[in-house]
């Protein structure tokens, strides 16, 4: 399966909390759909301290997977929101 794009796109989004409002992720989305997975060369900047884990509520809110051969965390529905 193809691999996604290296250079990634341009447009970043916040991704919080869905609980405590927490910023978690700076991540450079791809296409204007759902938050679905994130993959882990994408992220621009990363505010939590365990992986998958909110610093301030300590919900788990993805599991660390592999997608096409990349390394990315999917999303658990209801977990996070993105601005």
């Amino acid at each position: 399966m193809a691999k996604p794009n290296k250079k990634g796109p341009t447009r970043t989004v916040d991704i919080f909390c869905a609980n405590c409002k927490a910023l978690l992720y700076k991540y450079r989305k791809g296409g204007k759909g759902a938050l679905v997975k994130c993959f882990k060369e994408r992220i621009v900047t990363d505010h939590t301290q365990q992986a998958c884990t909110c610093p301030q509520c300590q919900q788990v809110f993805a599991r660390d997977t592999l997608v096409r051969g990349t390394p990315a965390f999917k999303m658990i529905g209801g977990k996070v929101f993105m601005k």
